[in-house]
């Protein structure tokens, strides 16, 4: 694993664990209206943590963990990345991309750490600031 590699899984971490803090908040504002345990063990984390990197990417195309670790998500041609984009690259992470990773833990990097199977997807890269 390269240095981008280490510096991607850090700040992903970081953003799960600012998302997770967001998350118990708005649970417990929906728990004395909504009692349906399935929405708060799926939905609401995954709508939450959406909504949270939609915001971040689309304001400056960089989330918390990203600014704090150096790296920047841009488009391929390092044009400002477009909702769609964002969209295609939340969805293929958290669907598609664990089953890329199962079937080829060595090809799923790239060569540098730039550009994971959602990232090539989506047409993005991040970089290093």
């Amino acid at each position: 694993m390269n240095s981008v590699s280490k510096k991607r899984l850090k700040a992903y971490l970081i953003d799960v664990a600012v998302s997770s803090a967001l998350t118990a908040g708005v649970e417990y504002l929906l728990r004395k209206k909504v009692k349906n345990e399935s929405l708060h063990n799926l939905v609401t984390p995954t709508v939450v943590m959406w909504t949270l990197e939609y915001v971040q990417l689309r304001g400056c195309g960089q989330t918390i963990g990203y600014k704090k670790k150096g790296l920047v998500l841009e488009g391929e041609e390092e044009s400002k990345l477009t909702s769609s984009q964002i969209i295609k690259r939340m969805g293929y992470r958290d669907t598609l991309s664990t089953l890329n990773y199962l079937k080829s833990p060595k090809k799923f990097e790239g060569n540098d750490g730039s550009s994971f199977p959602h990232d090539r997807f989506s047409s993005t890269v991040v970089k290093e600031i």
